[in-house]
């Protein structure tokens, strides 16, 4: 290893730790972590937003196309840091578009399999019918087929409903992995929900969807936030299913966009990737910096009496 490349090496640690030096004197002074002799205390939120800075530092304020492909220089440190390739990513590109879609199908996409799985997971858990454990068991193991086995037959149902190439194709086809790990996850939760509550209300009178609006639903609020939030981050995430379903440039989302937009043959614009790849990661990380509490416990399943 020659010496150039040592101090490279060398130089590259200590700007990392400057930058980390840099977020936690930002912390400090908003008052999201404090350090007590080896404790640290620090704030969820605070927390993630101060480390989407740190990414945003690195990756929006890049060089030139020139000096990321130059090898002279040291590849940890930005020489002329530039937002040209944020510019050129929303206003020469239809990545506004992108993003659009990708927003309208995931929350579309969320809402539709949580309403479907609250009703699966409540009569499964709640109804007590016989052979409820085997259908519950029969959802989780339609969770683990992978989509690279389901995108062959729901291409050729998506083909002939003429819903190729449309929003609706992805709307309809996600929840087909959305469902399943939801129904499960939401089970476990309705299963620790106290059956006495549900008796009292029987005796007076109230009926099933009484008791699951105003009975089960209030304190399942941290397990639906919690598969609200898995659903989400896959549908955001989902690749398969959109390069499968999906060709017009309008059309695609911010995953398969990225990819197939941004690169021209053997040229990869990699300021522009690295731009559309961190602008597409805040939506998730900024959802799950709020509601991480409720999401842990609604992974733990459980709800207090």
């Amino acid at each position: 290893m020659s010496r150039q490349a040592v101090f490279d090496v060398l130089a590259g640690i200590g700007i990392v730790f400057l930058q980390w030096g840099f977020i936690y004197g930002i912390m400090s002074s908003m008052g999201w972590v404090t350090f007590e002799g080896f404790a640290w205390e620090y704030d969820t939120p605070g927390t993630v937003l101060a480390g989407t800075l740190l990414f945003s530092v690195i990756f929006m304020l890049v060089g030139w196309n020139e000096e990321l492909l130059s090898r002279e220089g040291n590849p940890f440190w930005v020489i002329n840091p530039t937002l040209a390739h944020i510019r050129k990513l929303l206003f020469d590109t239809a990545y506004p578009e992108w993003l659009w879609n990708t927003i309208l199908v995931s929350v579309t996409a969320t809402v539709l399999s949580l309403v479907c799985s609250v009703l699966a997971a409540y009569s499964i858990e709640r109804l007590r019918f016989r052979g409820s454990r085997y259908v519950g068991m029969a959802i989780f193991l339609a969770y683990l087929v992978p989509p690279s086995i389901l995108f062959i037959p729901l291409a050729a149902i998506i083909y002939q409903a003429g819903l190729f190439d449309t929003r609706l194709a992805l709307i309809l086809t996600y929840p087909t992995f959305l469902v399943p790990f939801c129904t499960w996850l939401l089970m476990g939760y309705f299963k620790s929900i106290p059956f006495e509550l549900e008796e009292c209300a029987l005796i007076d009178g109230a009926s099933r969807l009484q008791i699951l609006v105003k009975i089960v639903l209030p304190p399942a609020v941290p397990g639906l936030i919690s598969a609200g939030i898995f659903a989400f981050t896959l549908s955001w995430n989902e690749f398969i299913y959109a390069l499968t379903f999906v060709s017009s440039s309008e059309v695609k989302t911010v995953p398969v966009a990225v990819v197939t937009e941004l690169v021209e043959g053997d040229v990869y614009h990699w300021g522009s990737l690295m731009a559309g790849a961190l602008l597409g990661s805040l939506p998730v990380a900024v959802l799950y910096s709020f509601f991480v509490e409720h999401y842990v416990s609604g992974m733990t399943g459980a709800v207090k009496e």
